[in-house]
């Protein structure tokens, strides 16, 4: 590992960016399903365009490995900026919800490689001892931006319609893209010509994807069922939208001021750190989702609310922390981008399950499902965590998690 300089050497290159990510993320967001219908889509299409994003992220993951190993980090912010580059210009002039389809795709592909060049730079520069608090930092920050976003996106909308979200989004991907390219050079910069093959990554490595990386699918689904029961459960209960954006707004307070402190007690015991932070806060996702039927006013889901902040802010760095910190020296980027893949698989996937089962069964048993879900991933990461980290010197082989 190379010698790393304090966590402000960071800032431009790393931290800086994600926050004007996040803040380009956060004024798209609520205006895809918008433009969607103004094009003349369908309730239902509107609503497929916006999970694009997901999948396109999803489908960008393990390629991203792929390239950073072979073009080197830089040279994948430079390609992800062309991508997102493209994406959201193609959502700005889209004239049909075929087109804006294809720029929200391009836009969650540009994510994946932004993403996996940040968190692969990070684990190249910054020593273990620091690499919670720098990756909660960078994901906390890309989470404030994204609170921000929308009222910035909110002016321009005025006056432009919802294709104003998107031209802040345009600039925000090329102003991120610019601050990561002040990233110092390192090694692995140059990239590789002879990158381990994907499937001989996933075959080495095939014992701790199956143990911490489904813990990583469920960790995800906790995180995204959460941004869909809570609106829905307010609805349900009768509150005002404006009431239900508040407390919406309230977790999310709490989400981004808790990042950076649970970064520093994953540090503050090492490896052994990770384990109550990361089984904490899947049992605050679990406690949150199973209160959440018996909130019956604005008082008590509040207090839902923040519980589910305090689960989101908790876990705010730790999945990207125990990827970097089980991922083998050489097909290093591969598995990073494999292990990303579980917990976007899980994003993914967690709002649907809150779909079907509300469907079959109703919302209030949507939410317990999710809370049992949670407690069992909690229940994983506590007889999986800590492992032991595979040796610089040795060759890929998976990590055998503690079973004790």
């Amino acid at each position: 590992m190379r010698q790393a300089g304090p966590l402000r050497q960071l800032m431009v290159p790393v931290f800086l960016p994600a926050a004007v990510f996040g803040l380009g993320q956060g004024a798209s967001a609520p205006v895809i399903a918008l433009q969607a219908r103004e094009l003349g889509a369908s309730v239902g299409v509107a609503g497929l365009i916006v999970a694009i994003l997901g999948l396109g992220q999803v489908l960008g993951d393990m390629p991203a490995g792929t390239i950073v190993a072979r073009i080197g980090e830089r040279n994948a912010v430079l390609l992800g900026t062309a991508i997102g580059t493209v994406g959201v210009a193609l959502c700005i002039f889209a004239w049909t919800p075929l087109l804006l389809g294809i720029g929200v795709g391009l836009s969650g592909v540009a994510n994946a490689v932004w993403g996996l060049a940040r968190q692969s730079y990070v684990v190249d520069t910054v020593p273990m001892e620091l690499r919670g608090r720098a990756l909660s930092a960078m994901a906390g920050l890309m989470r404030l931006g994204f609170l921000v976003g929308p009222f910035l996106g909110a002016v321009l909308v005025l006056f432009m319609g919802p294709r104003g979200g998107f031209v802040v989004q345009l600039a925000a991907v090329l102003g991120a893209g610019v601050l990561m390219l002040a990233m110092p050079r390192v090694a692995s910069d140059a990239g590789s010509a002879a990158a381990m093959p994907l499937w001989r990554v996933l075959s080495l490595n095939r014992q701790v994807l199956r143990t911490l990386g489904l813990g990583a699918v469920v960790m995800g689904a906790a995180r995204a069922s959460r941004q869909a029961v809570l609106p829905l459960w307010a609805d349900h209960i009768g509150l005002d939208p404006v009431v239900t954006s508040l407390l919406f707004g309230l977790g999310a307070a709490v989400d981004v001021a808790l990042s950076y402190p649970a970064g520093r007690w994953m540090d503050m015991r090492g490896l052994a750190g990770r384990r109550p932070i990361t089984v904490g806060s899947l049992i605050l996702f679990a406690a949150s989702h199973l209160a959440l039927p018996l909130a019956g006013g604005v008082v008590s889901l509040a207090a839902v609310a923040l519980l589910m902040g305090l689960a989101n802010g908790l876990s705010n760095g730790v999945i990207q922390t125990i990827g970097a910190d089980v991922a083998p020296e050489q097909g290093r980027t591969e598995f990073l981008g494999s292990f990303r893949l579980c917990h976007d698989v899980g994003m993914l996937f967690g709002p649907l399950i809150i779909s079907g089962v509300s469907a079959a069964a109703g919302l209030a048993w949507a939410a317990a499902a999710l809370g049992g879900v949670s407690g069992a991933g909690a229940a994983g990461f506590a007889r999986w965590l800590p492992f032991r980290p595979q040796s610089s010197a040795s060759v890929p082989a998976s990590v055998r998690p503690s079973t004790k």
